[in-house]
């Protein structure tokens, strides 16, 4: 099989949701605009029961089958990212400083695809929910929305979700079992000196000094306090501070990224950065604290799920246009909340030559939105089959 024609067929009409959705992104939990036209077109496709409000402005809707089954839980993200748009499209973001440049107008559009076509045919016996979430981004939505017991509330008992992939080979789709991507944590480190004239530090007690000597110890952490295989990323990303080139500030402030996959790695990291940073404080003979923000955790598929998702995927484009053993790797997602909370996947879907994602220029590839719209109805059709 391949894309289902009957999506192919509204492939225009689904362009168009996308751009307007484009034209109208939102950040965070912010998406009213988006969830109202979110909401607007499942009425249009007959689609009654429409839960709006969770997460703020994130959507569960549910499409019924023929006859008892399980739920199937797809998941689609909808919100925008803090970016002033460079892509020169005629459709490009209203809305200044604010853009798609991850795609998730894309997602929300293959999901409104799929819940077309399953709302028609309904050629599957038990229930489908329709998960479109807030804040990915920023604020972890998906793990809000579970919070919020959609898994309970809504008897979801398996969930799915894919993400465009630029330079990967246009609808081919790739994923892994077991850890996908990253555990996410933040950093944030203040230094408080004593500030001064350039000219005479011996009366300073220079903060750039120390946030330079604590920047270089943090490098040794993946260095010198890991075993080397397994998987750690830490960037500093962030370094404020200084305001002229003959005055010594009186404050730096250091900011970075950690991404983990072990939990046991993620505590070293915690207490070798909280050591270096409480010891390099006296050293330097200013006050240095730590905030250490845990965020999103891994992103683990289930192996039983990614199979059955590989096949899938294999149904819509076929065996040979389907990785389903690609690695890890570092990038982290929300969706890892969902998958803690119930048995999934999350697949990749190439988007084919193209900006890279979180970029000015980035633009979704229309193209491919039939594909993930026929993945996700496949989904729903395979994992619960009608009988007779």
């Amino acid at each position: 099989m391949a894309v289902i024609n009957r999506i192919a067929g509204f492939a225009d009409e689904m362009t168009g949701w996308r751009r307007h959705l484009h034209q109208h992104p939102e950040l965070g939990f912010e998406c009213y605009e988006t969830a109202a036209f979110v909401a607007a077109k499942l009425a249009e496709f007959g689609i009654t029961e429409v839960h709006t409000g969770i997460a703020k402005t994130g959507i569960v809707a549910i499409i019924e089958g023929r006859g008892e089954g399980p739920v199937v839980g797809l998941r689609a993200d909808m919100d925008a990212l803090p970016i002033l748009e460079d892509t020169g499209a005629d459709y490009a973001s209203v809305v200044p400083g604010v853009m798609h440049a991850c795609g998730h107008d894309g997602h929300t559009t293959m999901l409104l695809g799929a819940a077309k076509y399953l709302a028609e045919t309904r050629n599957f016996a038990g229930k489908v929910a329709l998960i479109f979430q807030p804040a990915e981004e920023n604020g972890g939505g998906g793990g809000v929305m579970v919070d919020e017991g959609i898994m309970d509330r809504f008897g979801i008992d398996e969930v799915y979700a894919i993400h465009n992939a630029p330079d990967f080979a246009e609808g081919e789709f790739y994923t892994t079992p077991g850890p996908i991507m990253a555990a996410v944590d933040t950093f944030h480190i203040n230094i408080k000196g004593v500030g001064g004239h350039g000219a005479m530090p011996h009366e300073t007690r220079d903060p750039v000094v120390a946030a330079v000597g604590i920047v270089q110890a943090i490098q040794t952490i993946s260095s010198r306090n890991h075993y080397a295989m397994d998987d750690l990323v830490i960037s500093v990303t962030q370094i404020h501070t200084g305001s002229a080139e003959n005055i010594i500030p009186e404050s730096a402030y250091i900011n970075g990224t950690v991404r983990t996959f072990d939990p046991e790695v993620q505590a070293m990291v915690m207490r070798r950065m909280r050591e270096i940073v409480e010891g390099m404080g006296p050293v330097y003979g200013v006050e240095a604290t730590l905030e250490y923000e845990v965020w999103y955790p891994a992103t683990v598929n289930d192996p039983d799920k990614t199979t059955f998702a590989v096949d899938v995927a294999r149904d819509v484009v076929g065996a040979e246009r389907v990785i389903g053993d690609s690695g890890r790797e570092m990038g982290a997602e929300d969706f890892s909340y969902m998958l803690n909370a119930r048995p999934g996947a999350y697949l990749f879907l190439g988007a084919g030559d193209g900006v890279g994602l979180h970029q000015p220029g980035f633009n979704f590839n229309d193209a491919i939105a039939p594909v993930g719209a026929s993945f996700f109805a496949r989904i729903a059709e395979m994992a619960l089959p009608v009988e007779g």
